[in-house]
């Protein structure tokens, strides 16, 4: 695990708190974060944070910036999300709502 992850992660962490039942693991040399114990988002061991889409957010990520995570149905935050704490909660929201 790097530094950068656990920078982005905690973060993160914080971020999500405004949302409420988020909760969060160590995993794979990065985190995962879960709501009602499904994952909807990840920091890689790279400290690269992605969060679980289908294909209508996927074009919308896309079009922002966002790049696949390997084969996984996961797309980054790109930094002009991750610049926006309200951007951030969003997506996180939409992700959240596939996995609920």
């Amino acid at each position: 695990m790097t530094s950068a992850s656990t920078v982005l992660a905690e973060r993160l962490i914080a971020v999500f708190d405004s949302i409420g039942g988020i909760t969060h693991k160590k995993m794979f040399g990065g985190y995962g974060f879960f709501f009602d114990g499904k994952m909807f988002g990840i920091v890689d061991s790279k400290g690269k944070a992605f969060l679980k889409v289908d294909e209508d957010l996927k074009a919308k990520y896309v079009a922002r910036g966002a790049e696949q995570h390997s084969r996984m149905p996961y797309y980054s935050l790109p930094e002009n999300v991750l610049e926006n704490e309200a951007d951030i909660i969003e997506w996180a929201r939409k992700s959240i709502e596939l996995v609920g």
